[in-house]
């Protein structure tokens, strides 16, 4: 190749593209921060309010412990207070425990046996008695214990 004077042309070198990764992690960034904050403010928390108890000093030795076990088994079986009973007892003696106790409390608890329905049915019926003080278990307790 020859220039009209005689002198070769020089040719510049071929610059081979590049794709800059920089500005591309820098967007890919924005839009992960744009959508973690966007499916945050999406979520809705909702909450059961629940009246924890209070620290207060300790009851008295020679005050007695009249608060309710009732466990709930397998089939129509239920433990009150280590007595086996049948569900359908529950709802009576539970009313006879409000009569007499001037601060009545209820324990619930169920054993390995037990069926979601039948705890559900127990707590019904501590409600339906008027008992406000009512805690359920949720450590494992063998059938009766």
């Amino acid at each position: 190749m020859s220039s009209i004077f005689g002198s070769p042309i020089q040719l510049a070198p071929v610059k081979k593209a590049r794709i800059e990764i920089i500005p591309l992690i820098d967007v890919i960034f924005f839009l992960l921060a744009t959508f973690v904050l966007f499916t945050l403010s999406l979520n809705k928390i909702q909450s059961v309010p629940v009246n924890l108890p209070q620290a207060s000093a300790a009851a008295p030795k020679d005050q007695e412990d009249t608060s309710v076990v009732i466990q709930v088994s397998d089939g129509d079986a239920a433990f009150w207070n280590k007595e086996p009973i049948s569900l359908a007892e529950i709802a009576p003696r539970l009313a006879n425990y409000k009569a007499n106790t001037p601060l009545p409390r209820v324990l619930v608890s169920g054993d390995d046996r037990a069926r979601y329905g039948n705890v559900i049915k127990v707590l019904d019926e501590v409600r339906l008695a008027g008992i406000a003080t009512v805690t359920i278990e949720t450590a494992y307790r063998a059938s009766g214990r």
